[in-house]
């Protein structure tokens, strides 16, 4: 893993703790705002036969894909109402892509999530983006758990933010 940003310096790096370690929402009202983007990835390993109705649309609850994308959009707005500390946001955009995990993990059955997360504000997007991806692979998982039960999702991280004090962050 490559960073232009530099790892953590120890305890004092983790900003949802007060002086005396109290949990708190981090006051960004002094930050200036900036333009924002997050990118979190995922995917869900599946049997063949499951990745062919998925890609057929033919499963049987309808377009597994388009609805799982819907979710995942649906999520990174809610995201402030599922993780306990975070700021609501005015997202300005949620792009949900989908291709086959193949193409990400040689040998792979499944499908690669990305989520592209953006705003202009004074704190950064990469738990929307983190929320988008689980949410849109869940969604994958519960439409076709009736032909697959052995799913399983893997390999979640932030690809890549940009924005802020901290700038940017791209995995190598």
């Amino acid at each position: 893993m490559t960073s232009t940003n530099t790892a953590l310096t120890g305890a004092s790096a983790l900003t949802h703790f007060d002086a005396q370690g109290q949990a708190h929402m981090v006051d960004v009202g002094a930050k200036a705002p900036t333009h924002r983007i997050a990118v979190a990835t995922g995917r869900i390993q599946m049997r063949p036969e499951t990745l062919a109705l998925v890609e057929s649309g033919t499963a049987k609850k309808g377009d597994v894909l388009g609805i799982a994308r819907i979710a995942g959009v649906m999520a990174a707005k809610k995201t402030s109402d599922l993780i306990p500390l975070c700021h609501p946001l005015a997202l300005t955009r949620v792009a949900i892509e989908f291709e086959s995990a193949g193409a990400h993990v040689p040998g792979a059955t499944g499908v690669f999530c990305s989520a592209t997360v953006e705003t202009v504000g004074q704190t950064g997007v990469e738990m929307e983006a983190l929320t988008a991806v689980q949410i849109a692979l869940l969604t994958i998982y519960d439409m076709c758990k009736a032909v697959d039960r052995g799913m399983s999702i893997h390999d979640v991280r932030v690809a890549e933010k940009h924005g802020g004090k901290s700038g940017s962050y791209v995995v190598g």
